[in-house]
């Protein structure tokens, strides 16, 4: 295990089904030093009623790292949990996973972070203004502008705009926002992926990218004239074009990355083609980030049914991106 990245796993939302994937990553072999953040009897306790042969070691920043060994760094629950019910007394146990996560990450003691799913409204319910991972990493990072990619089914799949009503989108796409999401996309598929000359294509706005200004100006007023511009200094970028038909395989042959306008328009296709396989992975910030591309599946918790797919995914990526990074 020696030069392995070591990858924190954060276990979400302990009512949900985090804990059950944390504890499945023990049937797999794993390429990266794994530590899990949680409660230890929560995962145990899990892992037990999931039927998963999980052995678990305290984790120490300079234990040696050993194969087939997951590490725990223990963060205590704030009440009893019983899987699949909600309880906003541990609304801040599931923020304290995500901030030992990012300082260490911060510090050099991480390479990578994965996130397991948590629940935005049993966060807010306690308190706490939270609108998803992606915003939480960013403020506590103190970044101002991040971007929400998803990976799978073939596809990246990145978002101009993330957690908001869609009545708020179209105000939300201004051409200095535009063209900010575009040049951190640019940036992080070359740094974290290697692409050279980055291949994107930008979605529009409205149906059928607008008809000429017929059925909206977006594309006229703002997103053409971005995407004109970034052309002009020699960017490979592909749009506006109407999302209903940018989806298909002759187009995203020559494609490394869609940004879609807003959540719902992009993530559909994506999931479609790759949901329990998928990544989402946030760019923009100064550290390394990814996660399961589905929510806490409250009816799943406990049951022995939940998919680790996307978990395994999300951690398989984390550590190539780190091992790619530590390469570079």
């Amino acid at each position: 295990m020696r030069g392995k990245p070591t990858i924190a796993i954060t276990s979400g939302e302990p009512a949900g089904i985090g804990p059950d994937l944390c504890a499945a990553l023990a049937r797999r072999d794993n390429s990266a030093r794994l530590v899990l953040l949680g409660d230890r009897e929560l995962l145990v306790g899990r892992a037990r009623a999931t039927g998963v042969p999980l052995v678990l070691r305290d984790y120490a920043p300079d234990n040696a790292a050993l194969p087939d060994i997951i590490e725990v760094l223990h963060l205590p629950l704030a009440a009893a949990v019983a899987a699949g019910r909600l309880d906003r007394a541990n609304a801040r146990y599931v923020l304290s996973l995500l901030d030992r996560a990012i300082d260490g990450c911060q510090s050099g003691e991480f390479a990578a972070v994965v996130t397991a799913p948590v629940h935005k409204g049993i966060i807010n319910e306690a308190g706490i203004a939270f609108s998803g991972h992606t915003e939480y990493f960013a403020q506590r990072t103190q970044t101002a502008r991040v971007l929400m990619m998803l990976c799978g089914g073939g596809m990246r799949v990145a978002l101009a705009t993330t957690h908001m009503p869609l009545a708020q989108v179209a105000a939300a796409i201004t051409r200095p926002d535009l063209t900010a999401c575009l040049r951190i996309l640019r940036t992080d598929l070359q740094r974290k992926f290697g692409i050279a000359e980055p291949r994107i294509i930008v979605a529009g706005l409205n149906p059928h990218a607008g008809e000429g200004g017929h059925m909206g100006r977006e594309e006229i007023d703002t997103i053409q004239p971005v995407c004109d511009a970034l052309r002009g200094v020699g960017w490979r970028i592909d749009g506006p074009l109407p999302a209903d038909t940018l989806f298909v395989p002759e187009r995203l042959k020559n494609c490394d990355a869609v940004l879609a306008m807003y959540h719902d328009q992009g993530l559909p296709v994506l999931k479609y083609a790759s949901f329990g396989q998928g990544v989402n992975i946030t760019l923009g910030l100064p550290l390394l980030r990814t996660s399961v591309d589905h929510g806490t599946a409250l009816d799943l918790a406990g049951s022995g049914r939940a998919d680790a797919g996307s978990l395994f995914a999300a951690v398989d990526m984390a550590t190539a991106l780190a091992a790619g990074a530590t390469a570079r």
